[in-house]
């Protein structure tokens, strides 16, 4: 799954140096990764969501616990994607926006809400992944 992928490639590349950062690196980092990520995410998101959703209505035996770990994950991927969308990137939004001369007062209050939610969505994806691979193994 490569929005898990994304997610967690984010969690590693940022979470522990998150901290370090000033306010305008920090918009600097953010305006590459928002418009690396932005458009292909979205696709990709819905792409993986339509997919696993077509694996469960087409799963042959909805009667065993494969069919409801695969729906739990696609829960679990949805919980993620409404985190990102809900919370991230309206964040992120504010983010890019920041310069010398604009950075609001409770810019480290924001810095720490995403990177608490990032951890949040990053668990989701992960748990989700392996749930969906679960009924292969």
């Amino acid at each position: 799954m490569l929005v898990c992928g994304v997610f967690w490639g984010l969690y590693f590349a940022l979470s522990r140096s998150y901290q370090l950062f000033t306010a305008t690196e920090l918009a600097k980092i953010a305006h590459i990764i928002v418009a690396n990520l932005e458009v292909p995410m979205r696709n990709i998101s819905l792409f993986c969501v339509m997919l696993m959703g077509l694996s469960i209505v087409f799963y042959p035996d909805k009667s065993n616990w494969e069919f409801w770990v695969m729906i739990s994950s696609l829960l679990l991927i949805v919980g993620a994607l409404v985190i990102t969308t809900a919370i991230e990137v309206p964040i992120n939004r504010q983010v890019v926006t920041w310069t010398n001369e604009n950075v609001p007062a409770n810019w480290e209050q924001l810095r720490s809400r995403w990177q608490y939610y990032n951890v949040v969505r990053t668990i989701l994806a992960l748990l989700s992944f392996v749930l969906f691979a679960a009924p292969v193994l």
